[in-house]
């Protein structure tokens, strides 16, 4: 997919992009690619579809969550800064921390936020439990992508998140059991599971890719 393509997706499914804001998604890529094949950040077969498969797919939660500016977000398990940088480039009043416990992806991770040139992004080289621990901050926005069950995720978050957060997460695959799992633990949580769907690409589809909201937490 080419970034003109890339562009009239994100047009076609209310993700509206300025010029400047697809000139950052793509240096973005161009730098993941390059620096993916000297450390594995991605898999390497998919190195050739980075802006459908991962930025694309990051943006899909801005497709189906509206973030309001001022939010705290949290990113767990960023690794090269997905979905945390994606959001954060055609959502820039948000301030968003993006936590990852392997060094190298984070030392790369830093790197790319730095080059985006937006303020309010901060990297950190830590496990989530310690790094949560450790802060004052409460979040009323959490992100993953592909990173554990969803249990371990809202284990993790308890007594650190605002009582109007909402969890974000991209997953795959029949999540029934791991949701039933989530509830019996927190049955006050209220949890929808969405089928993501861009008009005019289907690979997300086809994929049985879905983003999990999760409120009431």
């Amino acid at each position: 997919m080419d970034i003109v393509h890339f562009w009239t997706i994100c047009s076609t499914n209310n993700i509206n992009l300025t010029k400047d804001t697809i000139d950052t998604l793509q240096r973005y890529a161009n730098e993941l690619k390059y620096w993916n094949e000297k450390i594995n950040l991605i898999s390497r077969k998919d190195e050739e579809n980075i802006l459908e498969r991962h930025i694309l797919h990051s943006l899909a939660i801005c497709k189906y969550h509206d973030f309001l500016p001022k939010d705290r977000v949290l990113d767990i398990g960023t690794g090269g800064g997905l979905p945390g940088i994606p959001i954060k480039i055609v959502n820039p009043e948000i301030n968003i921390d993006l936590i990852d416990s392997i060094g190298k992806k984070s030392k790369m991770t830093t790197m790319f936020a730095q080059h985006t040139g937006l303020k309010n992004i901060w990297v950190h080289n830590d496990r989530v439990e310690n790094y949560l621990d450790s802060t004052n901050i409460k979040y009323n926005v959490v992100v993953a992508r592909a990173v554990t069950r969803t249990i371990n995720i809202l284990d993790w978050c308890e007594g650190h998140t605002k009582k109007d957060c909402v969890f974000l997460l991209l997953k795959g695959g029949d999540l029934r059991e791991e949701i039933e799992d989530a509830k019996d633990k927190y049955p006050r949580i209220k949890v929808e599971v969405i089928d993501i769907d861009f008009l005019g690409f289907d690979y997300f589809k086809e994929q049985e890719k879905k983003l999990i909201i999760i409120k009431g937490f």
